[in-house]
């Protein structure tokens, strides 16, 4: 869907493979997590990349199947842009991103 948005985009097969991305110099535009990553916690990187001075202030938008208002609140909590659930459609992330940029051009 980043693609069909004109963004470049880089996936991963889970969390570990990440973070090396960030740990080895890549520095993305943003970042979209899914909450149910393999190999780590659920939030782990989610807080590790807010702990970290050079991401800091990276937008990260999070990416779920939960839709429950504790979930939300809590990923919003540590430090996320924005919170998408799936199904995602086009125009929701869309959304979220502008949203998420919007957010740190201000800040």
């Amino acid at each position: 869907m980043l693609k069909l948005l004109d963004c470049e985009a880089t996936g991963f097969l889970g969390a570990r493979f990440a973070a090396q991305a960030l740990l080895s110099g890549q520095c993305p535009d943003l970042i979209i997590l899914d909450t149910n990553m393999p190999e780590v916690g659920r939030l782990d990187l989610l807080e590790y990349a807010r702990r970290q001075v050079q991401w800091k202030n990276l937008p990260v938008i999070m990416l779920s199947t939960e839709a429950a208002d504790v979930t939300v609140e809590r990923v919003m909590e540590l430090g996320a842009d924005g919170y998408v659930s799936k199904p995602v459609t086009i125009e929701e992330l869309e959304k979220a991103v502008n949203a998420a940029f919007s957010k740190h051009q201000k800040g």
